[in-house]
């Protein structure tokens, strides 16, 4: 679900102050690094075979099956069906904090146009009808770095002590995944995390982590609004009463809530994605149905986006002297908040294990206008968390679009691929580190 490039993060943002670097000696990174040299044939092999074959949100049966495969293979305990489709592998050693690392699974109802040799060519129904699958999000690569962690810390166990939980979360896409696994005990059933791990690829260069404090994507809410008219002919508007004219009217109206209501300061998006009516150019219909999706980072702003698009419907309807619209409120995932001093600790760990290409960005600027449901996974916890920003493009690539004036494909691009060869690495050292920066230095 996250869109916003990396770079927006980067371009909007203020460094923040370098913390006090944990120790991470050349014996952890020379561990990580030869397990990422005898694993990445295998995780490339893993990552392909994912992106050939995506699956929807909480229909992830094929994903997670080799997900838990992959992990009984490495001598983890693994559950499977937990919230539906997710799988969750324990790594106990011995006495510590216990540190969860998070994988996203399913893929995106659109078809592929990235000329990959294993492209995805799979369809699926969705919303009564049948459509491509696509892995435009990136998730593949999290899933294939998120075994590759495993193996990783496997391999420098004697380095630290403590648990590792590894989830692997179906439905992120549609909002309800970590919820579901939430209900179905994931933090009753499983150890409890102190601590908690994540990443996503973004279009940014390769090589580049961001570690973002404070709100690192925004609050997020679907809301699906249904104006009830009176039909008849084209040719008779007087005699009818038109959502389609309804309908346009509260395009054009809801974007004051934004740019008239809201403070300019504050962050705030109100997006029509959907509108759908009629069926032919004479016939008036009986209803038009929008949906709309709301972003902001504050709760306060979030209230007032949707309080606004409620008000602004209600009025439409009434200055058309039509029945009340249908409202349906999806309230979808709250920001992901990182923790400022992990977040600093992180990239400071990150620093002195020998990788320089690292943005830590302070509180004070503005978080990407994407979302995710991670958040569900910290707020139901109560971790101490971070969220990465991981760059998925070769320079050379960056620079052939450049050289072409146009713009790289973003996440949720039919054309986005990133370069997994890279990028895998990097998003392992990362979450490597991140976590060896808790389990061997607790305090």
């Amino acid at each position: 679900m996250l869109k916003s490039p990396l770079a927006f993060l980067l371009a909007m943002s203020a460094l923040a102050s370098p913390a006090m670097a944990a120790t991470v000696d050349a014996r952890a990174t020379g561990a990580i690094e030869q397990s990422i040299k005898q694993s990445t044939p295998d995780l490339i092999a893993l990552y392909r075979d994912l992106h050939a074959n995506p699956e929807l949100s909480l229909a992830e049966t094929r994903t997670a099956a080799r997900l838990a495969q992959e992990m009984r293979k490495l001598g983890l305990e693994v559950t499977e069906k937990v919230g539906g489709t997710g799988v969750v592998a324990v790594l106990r050693n011995g006495e510590g904090p216990v540190v969860l690392i998070r994988a996203d699974m399913d893929a995106l109802p659109m078809k592929e146009l990235s000329q990959s040799p294993f492209a995805s060519t799979r369809e699926a129904p969705y919303q009564g009808k049948t459509t491509f699958v696509a892995h435009s999000c990136g998730h593949d690569l999290h899933m294939a770095w998120w075994v590759g962690t495993a193996k990783a810390m496997l391999a420098m166990r004697d380095q630290w002590r403590g648990t590792m939980l590894f989830v692997a979360q179906p439905g992120e896409e549609s909002g309800q995944g970590a919820r579901k696994m939430v209900e179905d005990g994931l933090f009753t059933r499983f150890p409890k995390p102190d601590y908690g791990f994540a990443a996503h690829v973004g279009n940014d260069a390769v090589g580049r982590i961001v570690v973002k404090q404070g709100a690192f994507t925004s609050n997020s809410d679907t809301i699906r609004i249904t104006f009830k008219g009176k039909g008849g002919h084209g040719s008779m508007p007087s005699r009818t009463i038109d959502p389609i004219v309804m309908g346009a009217r509260f395009v054009m109206d809801v974007q004051t809530v934004v740019s008239r209501q809201k403070d300019p300061f504050e962050f705030g998006v109100v997006t029509v994605g959907s509108f759908q009516a009629g069926t032919a150019a004479n016939i008036i219909p009986d209803t038009a149905s929008l949906a709309l999706t709301l972003r902001s980072f504050s709760p306060e702003v979030r209230e007032q986006l949707v309080e606004g698009v409620k008000r602004t419907a209600l009025s439409v309807a009434t200055m058309s002297q039509a029945p009340e619209p249908v409202i349906d409120h999806s309230r979808g995932a709250a920001s992901v908040i990182n923790d400022d001093d992990l977040a600093a600790k992180t990239a400071a760990a990150l620093r002195t294990a020998g990788w320089d290409d690292i943005a830590l960005i302070a509180a004070s600027a503005p978080g990407g206008s994407a979302s995710e449901d991670y958040s569900e996974l910290v707020s139901a916890s109560g971790m101490r968390s971070v969220y990465l920003g991981v760059g998925g493009y070769l320079p050379s690539v960056i620079a052939d679009y450049a050289k072409r004036g146009e713009p790289l494909p973003t996440n949720h691009s039919p054309y986005f691929l990133p370069d997994a060869e890279s990028a895998i690495p990097t998003a392992i050292r990362s979450l490597s580190v991140a976590a060896l920066s808790v389990l061997a230095n607790p305090k």
